[in-house]
């Protein structure tokens, strides 16, 4: 009888934390589609809302791991819901001020950057919590990815929400477009803080060691320094790929886009995260049986493959997506999608591996490196400004061939341990 409730709740902690994983999906992929409106009233705009989002992230990922230790899994989870229902609310009250003035852009990203609070604990949170469910190796890694599966539905249908709502880009076109997905967001986080606070959650026990000592042993493994380096790209490369692909696809006709349409572009982006529901719903079937070394490998090697085919593609070979004439070399740019599905769990479960004590500490790393997702978009999308929307792509194959090699090499853990003695 024991051994029946210790199951099921740990089935209900699973369950919850899957639960969680798609929200983390929702408050991150509206950064995208709000940029583009932002983007039209200034260029350099477009992912800066995205960037305050991932900037929380190196403000908040060790703190998130200390307050797991102090205060457990459940509430710590808590008070990332109700961070994310606050940030929400700034953004619904940036939609009711002049699209024009500065101030509205301000608050819009303080908005931005309280989220990504949010989904910085939540991610400190579900991700090692899975692992530790399953018990770790490739059973914590087939629940991560049965994880991620959640979050790529909640991916695939987020833009193409948020794009219905915005239609074409014009200059009237404003924050007050997608009023009615913010106030929709604010409702399933508090719906959300009800369902967590009333589950009861069999959480794993943490050690509480003091921070930087973890910090200090966890730092000594070689495979998780290279690790957290692959996890900055990592979160670049897949923010990235369909972030650049919805402004130029958005971009209007006349200032030299290819759509002008923001609902097609979001229906063709999310076709993205649809591959990346695919990829992972597929993987937490295969992670059983195949490593995540070999994962790591075989996908990187695809994603680079197919974005050297869409770069050197002349962009007047052309097909029908969605109703819409566009250069195929947007159906290579969007199966990068199957690539980049397993790369998060992947890439966790092999930094992480075999640092017993310190996978809270390594966790908290881990997540102050997801700033990554801010930086190398922002760079991307900067560099697009110079080069043009897919000449930024080769920064994205420049992070790939790191995974690659980190798959090969980097991942391996090291006799040596260091400092992890």
């Amino acid at each position: 009888m024991t051994t029946q409730v210790k199951n099921n709740g740990k089935l209900v902690a699973i369950i919850a934390m899957m639960f969680l994983f798609a929200m983390i999906s929702f408050v991150t992929n509206m950064a995208a589609p709000f940029g583009t409106i932002w983007k039209y009233q200034y260029e350099w705009g477009g992912m800066v809302g995205n960037f305050m989002n991932f900037a929380a992230y190196l403000f908040m990922g060790i703190p998130a791991g200390m307050m797991i230790t102090k205060i457990g899994y459940k509430k710590t989870a808590l008070v990332a819901l109700a961070l994310g229902f606050a940030g929400i609310a700034v953004q619904y009250c940036s939609s009711f001020m002049d699209m024009n003035a500065m101030s509205a852009y301000i608050v819009y990203l303080f908005g931005a950057f309280i989220c990504g609070f949010c989904v910085c604990i939540l991610n400190t949170v579900v991700n090692p919590m899975l692992n530790l469910l399953g018990g770790g190796g490739k059973k914590g890694n087939q629940l991560i990815q049965i994880g991620g599966s959640f979050n790529s539905l909640v991916a695939t249908l987020t833009p193409m929400l948020a794009g219905a709502m915005i239609g074409e880009i014009t200059k009237t076109t404003s924050l007050g477009n997608v009023a009615p997905l913010l106030l929709i967001a604010m409702a399933i986080f508090a719906i959300s803080f009800v369902i967590i606070c009333f589950t009861n959650i069999s959480e794993p026990d943490t050690v509480k060691t003091n921070v930087w000592e973890g910090v200090k042993g966890a730092l000594g493994y070689k495979h998780l320094v290279l690790g957290i380096i692959a996890i900055f790209f990592y979160v670049g490369i897949e923010v990235g790929i369909p972030g650049q692909l919805l402004f130029y696809l958005s971009e209007p006709v006349d200032k030299g886009g290819v759509l002008g349409s923001m609902a097609i572009a979001g229906g063709i982006a999310g076709i993205y995260w649809l591959l990346m529901l695919v990829g992972r719903f597929t993987s937490a079937f295969i992670s059983g049986k195949v490593s995540s070394r070999v994962q790591l490998v075989a996908t990187s090697t695809l994603a680079i493959v197919l974005l050297l085919i869409a770069i050197l593609m002349p962009e007047t070979v052309t097909m029908s997506l969605k109703g819409a004439v566009v250069p195929t070399k947007v159906l290579f740019i969007i199966l990068c999608g199957l690539c980049t599905s397993v790369m998060w769990g992947v890439i966790f479960n092999l930094a992480t591996e075999g640092l017993g004590k310190y996978t809270a500490s390594a966790s908290g790393l881990f997540m102050t490196m997801v700033v990554g997702g801010g930086i190398m978009p922002l760079i991307q999308n900067l560099m697009a400004t110079r080069v043009g929307d897919i000449q930024s792509y080769w920064l994205v194959v420049c992070m790939l061939v790191f995974l690659l090699f980190y798959g090969l090499v980097g991942s391996r853990p090291s006799t040596d341990r260091g400092n992890a003695r």
